[in-house]
């Protein structure tokens, strides 16, 4: 009897240091795996692997009571002697269970920490780059509203430009019309007074010729009518009677 329950508390407590290293193992494994800041998402790599360890610690713990309700006809004392190895295999699993478990939700804290400081600096990230597109779009359009502006006030100094040279343009034609005008003016004035001046010598040879051939004795008689000087030649005498005709 005494050998049998050595037999099943040795097989027990092999059970029991199995589970605990598989969980200690484990647990270290995922601490090893967290020390950063983890680049992809651990936390479904997490749970598959200690849902494993749960299936391995169910299946340990079911042998360890198989072999503790083999000892169930023996004395009292090995009973309870058994149970209690159970007892002490089912809180050291536990024990090993909850420090695991401690650490998984210490890895997927941190894993969601990770995750929302990502996503913030996206977002923030997001918001920048919105941020320096509308600062882009801004400077565009300020620089096309400039630049529009730019070309409407050539176009209107161009058209001053334009409009100003064809009021020269005007002023001088005008002003070439004027003199040209002028001009002819000038030049009618010219042969009017070349034709008064030839009418005039016309109009004195006609005086001339009432008086042409005579002799200086009746040219003196007719000054003498009109009594005028009688001194000079026969030219001055003429010319003394066709001005006193005139007048």
């Amino acid at each position: 009897m005494t050998r049998q329950y050595r037999a099943v508390a040795g097989r027990a407590r092999n059970a029991t240091e199995k589970t605990a290293g598989f969980w200690t193992r484990g647990a270290r494994t995922v601490t090893d795996l967290v020390p950063g800041p983890p680049r992809v998402d651990l936390v479904p790599a997490v749970e598959r692997y200690f849902e494993l360890v749960q299936r391995t610690v169910d299946i340990n713990r079911r042998f360890a009571v198989r072999w503790a309700e083999a000892v169930g006809a023996l004395t009292g004392v090995v009973r309870e002697k058994t149970e209690s190895a159970g007892d002490l295999v089912r809180e050291r699993a536990e024990a090993a269970g909850n420090v695991v478990r401690e650490q998984a939700e210490k890895a997927e804290q941190a894993a969601l920490e990770q995750a929302a400081k990502a996503e913030q600096a996206a977002r923030e990230q997001a918001e920048q780059a919105q941020k320096e597109r509308a600062r882009q779009a801004r400077q565009a359009e300020q620089a096309a509203r400039e630049q529009a502006e730019q070309a409407q006030k050539e176009r209107a100094r161009q058209a001053e430009r334009e409009q100003a040279a064809k009021a020269e343009q005007a002023a001088k034609a005008e002003q070439a019309a004027r003199e040209q005008a002028e001009q002819a003016q000038k030049e009618r004035a010219r042969q009017a007074r070349q034709a008064d001046r030839k009418q005039a010598r016309r109009a004195h040879e006609r005086a001339r010729e009432r008086y042409e051939g005579r002799t200086k004795a009746e040219l003196s008689d007719q000054l003498a009518k009109r009594e005028l000087p009688k001194t000079g030649n026969v030219d001055e005498l003429i010319e003394r009677l066709v001005e006193a005709d005139s007048k």
